[in-house]
């Protein structure tokens, strides 16, 4: 059973007391020696090494510079500040619907300037056509049980993804496997919409659409879909969940995943064919 949001963050915050710990240890230093540094009362290191006061972002530069391993606050800042997102249950943020959902994600697309993202399961939002949109969109609903304002939540995704993709500096590199273009969300109709919609797509100056063919050659294992926004923050889709991941190692790694889907992709004519080879299987 996967736990609560706040459960998560504080497993989160314990982890990064766990390896404050890990480092005034490894630099051989007691609590004293880190607070006397620091400046703070011997109780602070010991509130902040049980988790029970989260460090502040200068409270673990002041950590790490006592014990010589300022190479390690970058991380450790951006996983104390990602805590209480980083893993967000889906129930949580469709209590009111579909449609808002959606629109939240508008100030991140906006400031976006490279998307990359790797889909093993359905076509990215930002290329779906109305038709794909409703019928995966009315799963979803049902499934999770959310107010239906499936029709409102297409529009808004439809709007999102008409004003980054045809508007702006934005440039979209897309890797799916070709399970995704076999796979039917609706009917024969719409998946023939939608996969025509992915031809004209390629012609896009800001998307480049890569296809992993079934017969390629695995040096990378399917995951969970998941993007990356420029190299500052990826995001996971779980059945239950979505994880945010800012920790720029972590980042890093998403970054690393998507490189290889990428070189196991074909793109232009080979990827057209695969593409006009799933429409041909639907009559």
């Amino acid at each position: 059973m996967p736990m609560s949001p706040s459960s998560s963050a504080q497993e989160a915050r314990k982890a990064i007391a766990v390896r404050l710990r890990e480092i005034r240890k490894d630099a051989g230093l007691s609590g004293h020696d880190v607070a006397v540094s620091a400046g703070w009362y011997k109780s602070k290191v010991s509130r902040i090494e049980n988790a029970v006061t989260p460090p502040s972002p200068e409270d673990i530069r002041a950590w790490c510079r006592a014990c010589g391993a300022g190479d390690q606050a970058a991380d450790l800042i951006a996983a104390a500040r990602s805590a209480d997102t980083m893993y967000v249950e889906w129930r949580r943020v469709q209590r009111s619907g579909l449609k808002q959902l959606q629109e939240s994600y508008l100030p991140l697309y906006e400031r976006t300037k490279v998307f990359r993202t790797y889909c093993a399961n359905v076509v990215p939002g930002v290329l779906q056509t109305h038709a794909y949109a409703s019928a995966l969109l009315r799963s979803i609903s049902e499934f999770h049980e959310t107010p239906d304002d499936v029709n409102a939540a297409v529009e808004a995704r439809l709007d999102r993804s008409a004003r980054v993709v045809r508007e702006g500096n934005h440039r979209f590199a897309l890797v799916l496997e070709e399970s995704v273009l076999r796979h039917r969300v609706g009917n024969a109709e719409t998946m023939a919409g939608q996969l025509g919609y992915l031809l004209s797509a390629m012609a896009f100056p800001s998307v480049s659409l890569g296809v992993i063919p079934f017969s390629a050659e695995r040096r990378m294992w399917m995951i969970e879909t998941f993007s990356v926004y420029d190299e500052e923050q990826a995001e996971a889709e779980l059945l239950t969940a979505r994880v945010n991941v800012t920790v720029p190692s972590e980042v890093q790694q998403y970054l690393k995943a998507f490189g290889n889907f990428s070189r196991l992709a074909v793109y232009g004519a080979d990827a057209r064919a695969l593409i006009t080879s799933a429409v041909d299987a639907l009559e």
